[in-house]
């Protein structure tokens, strides 16, 4: 027995959503058997442009059910069935978080006939209910209603069950399909031709724009994790997308960097961490006359070879105060106590006293490098070598004088005659250094020191 349902809500966004009209036909293959239809009272304002969408007005709901006076009807009457809808996540999750709200757990086996038509269907330009029933001659009777969208979804999976001759409603309803996960505008082949290897993958919509650029180191177990992942960006996502591509990188450093790269270029919709539009600050040193040695920051496109990067004066400056801390550095010399004779610090013990002659800008100085060591790569020239896409290939990242360069690979043969860091210019792809890139190197370094570490301490025992 299934349950063809349609909603209409208040359309402000999902958490925010009230349903204001309910639709639930049973249906059992063949004709409908029983039917509720309602009005509810959102319990707050629908706005103009979903009164003008559905008709639904603030002075039509006022008098109607709450959701909570309506709730054991539903209940009742979806009991032991399938819940079918178009675009079925969207119906079922607004009902089930209208439950939760109670307290009371709403749980349904689910079908969803935008899917069920793109595999019964294939090859349609849209598979919205409106173009769909347009092609099939199924009248309306009251777009962006329920009742009428949900009889329209029930004349559809009428005809579906007709032409299912490979019997995929049924693999639908089996708990091990993965098909019965996919977004609906996802074709499963897709998914299928995704690797399981190192690397980037794209999220697509319709128009195949990017909206979601993700690393992973097995890429499609990790695309497959979106769509059973419930968050709501994530549902949000998943019923936008239409099209995945990916990028081999061969290793978790270059995906890592690669990804890092493409959300800066490309701002996805659905990137919300490291998407920067702020001017960027720069983090340079320099040595007095009296052979201090400053960390000093100023506007990027003002600073050549700058140590790292921010994307605001405060991030910088949080940053310093960090560094200051850590390694007993002195703020004046950092540049974040200025006009001083000597620093506040000094006061509280956290200075040594370079700012006041009590301690030599040698010793002071050792601290510093120390300081900028710990900061991204530091200023070296550094090829970080990793696995490449084939086994007869070196992928690695580039750092000439502290600055990242980009990344690339080249052959074993290749790699054998490249005898300086600089050597390897001629084969990277040219990619932009920033705060975000540097952390990820920083990080990769650390790793790779404590393995180091770890590895000479399992000898020496």
């Amino acid at each position: 027995m299934y349950a063809v349902v349609d909603i209409e809500t208040t359309g402000n966004g999902h958490k925010g959503q009230k349903i204001t009209e309910i639709a639930i036909l049973i249906f059992d293959g063949k004709v409908v058997i029983n039917e509720f239809t309602s009005l509810v009272n959102p319990e707050q304002n629908i706005p103009p442009f979903i009164t003008n969408l559905t008709g639904i007005t603030n002075a039509m709901v006022r008098n109607a059910p709450k959701f909570y006076e309506i709730a054991k009807k539903v209940q009742d009457i979806t009991k032991d069935t399938i819940f079918v809808a178009h675009n079925v996540n969207f119906d079922y999750n607004i009902i089930r978080d209208e439950f939760k709200s109670l307290g009371h757990i709403f749980n349904r086996k689910k079908l969803c006939t935008v899917r069920l038509t793109r595999k019964i269907v294939p090859g349609l330009p849209s598979y919205s209910l409106g173009n769909i029933c347009t092609g099939e001659n199924i009248p309306i009777n009251g777009r962006h209603r329920a009742k009428g969208d949900a009889e329209a979804t029930v004349e559809l999976f009428r005809r579906l069950i007709k032409r299912d001759n490979q019997f995929i409603i049924n693999a639908f309803l089996n708990p091990r399909s993965r098909q019965a996960t996919l977004p609906p505008l996802l074709d499963k082949k897709a998914v299928d031709n995704l690797p399981e290897k190192f690397g980037v993958y794209y999220f697509k919509n319709v128009a195949k724009e990017i909206i979601y650029v993700g690393k992973a180191n097995n890429i499609k177990q990790r695309v497959i994790s979106h769509f059973y992942d419930r968050k709501k960006k994530e549902r949000e996502m998943c019923l936008e997308t239409a099209h995945i591509s990916f990028t081999e990188t061969g290793s978790e450093l270059l995906a890592l960097l690669l990804e890092s790269s493409e959300i800066k270029h490309r701002y996805p919709t659905y990137n919300r961490a490291q998407k920067h539009h702020r001017e960027a600050i720069g983090l340079f040193s320099y040595e007095d006359q009296k052979g201090v040695i400053h960390l000093a920051f100023n506007k990027l496109k003002l600073t050549p070879n700058p140590i790292t990067t921010f994307y605001s004066l405060q991030e910088c400056r949080n940053y310093l105060e960090i560094l200051c801390k850590d390694f007993t550095l002195c703020p004046k010399y950092c540049h974040l106590q200025t006009n001083v004779t000597s620093c506040f610090h000094h006061q509280l013990k956290d200075c040594k006293g370079v700012c006041c002659n009590e301690e030599t800008p040698e010793n002071y100085n050792i601290r510093v490098l120390d300081a900028i060591s710990s900061i991204g790569t530091g200023a070296k020239n550094l090829v970080l070598k990793e696995s490449g896409r084939t086994k007869n290939e070196i992928g690695f990242a580039l750092i000439l004088e502290g600055d990242y360069k980009g990344f690339g690979y080249v052959d074993l043969s290749q790699d054998a005659s490249l005898n300086n860091p600089e050597d390897y210019q001629f084969f990277v792809e040219p990619k932009k250094d920033n705060s975000d890139i540097q952390k990820i190197l920083a990080s990769y370094l650390k790793k790779k020191e404590a393995l180091k570490n770890l590895e000479n301490e399992e000898i020496s025992i």
